[in-house]
């Protein structure tokens, strides 16, 4: 009985540590450099992994750069490639999966894609997300794509997206009804010239998303002088749990525990509206229901 006792709890220990993810968000100020951008993700990775973290996660573009000089034709892409392994190999040596933005070279004259890398923890691609809606700025710099791109991690499903894709809640409900748990979502805003309406939306958008899908997210943005707001990591009741500072390089670790008791109010209900039905409850048939035009 005793040792029955020990294996129901050894497995449930198990269980339990296998339902909880440690995230590094990580957020410098890149530039057109990858081989310079690479040596600084680089010392993320290893402070990171030192604190424990699972998983690593930049900053939209944190490899290549944002714009700028990816749309010139004398881009280096030769360098980020080379730039690239190295942090694949990086990502091997540490035993870490890694979430890497960059530039994604298409054949000329394609414009590239904007980019989320995953990479498992024996430096391997498994697969990449492609943005796919692409402010009007970007428009002469990038290629959108057209999937949606999930993983899991253990038991807990994760799912991609990047900065101007937080404008349509379609992409959220759809990784919602794919069962993702945890969404790895890239921004840039940064290189600005002071405070902007950035800082009123944001944050305050991905939070409505969070609670509204029943999702963590990490959220890195680029510290690139002037940032309208910091690096956030948010749970699935649309809490902050932690950010960082803005204008500064930095790093925060956050576990997801999918054991934990979190407030949902529409946990019971999502499932119904995802399957189409904008309502809960028992509607009745009544003549004054049908009425709209009585007091």
């Amino acid at each position: 009985m005793f040792l029955c006792f020990l294996c129901y709890l050894s497995v449930k220990l198990m269980t339990m540590k296998n339902t909880r993810l440690t995230i590094a968000t990580c957020q410098f100020a890149e530039n057109w450099s990858p081989l310079a951008n690479a040596a600084v993700m680089r010392r993320h990775i290893q402070r990171a992994r030192a604190q424990g973290a699972q998983v690593v996660h930049f900053h939209e573009c944190a490899l290549s750069g944002y714009c700028g000089a990816i749309s010139s034709d004398d881009y280096d892409w030769d360098a980020l490639r080379q730039a690239a392994k190295g942090l694949l190999e990086e990502a091997r040596r540490q035993k870490v999966w890694l979430i890497l933005p960059s530039a994604h070279q298409l054949t000329p004259p394609h414009r590239p894609h904007n980019s989320l890398y995953v990479v498992n923890p024996r430096g391997e691609i498994l697969d990449r997300y492609d943005k796919r809606f692409l402010m009007p700025s970007e428009l002469d710099v990038f290629t959108p794509g057209d999937r949606f791109v999930t993983f899991d991690i253990g038991p807990v499903r994760c799912g991609l997206l990047i900065c101007f894709d937080l404008r349509f809640p379609e992409l959220y409900r759809e990784l919602c009804r794919r069962g993702v748990k945890v969404l790895f979502q890239s921004f840039h805003n940064g290189r600005f010239d002071g405070p902007g309406v950035h800082e009123h939306i944001m944050r305050q958008t991905l939070q409505a998303h969070a609670a509204c899908n029943g999702m963590w997210i990490s959220a890195p943005n680029s510290s690139a002088y002037y940032s309208r707001w910091p690096s956030v990591f948010i749970g699935p009741d649309g809490v902050i749990r932690g950010q960082l500072h803005r204008n500064r390089a930095g790093l925060m670790v956050n576990t997801v525990d999918l054991s934990q008791k979190i407030y949902d109010p529409i946990s019971p209900s999502r499932d119904l509206a995802l399957r189409g039905q904008l309502h809960n409850g028992r509607c009745v048939k009544d003549a004054r229901s049908e009425r709209q035009d009585i007091l």
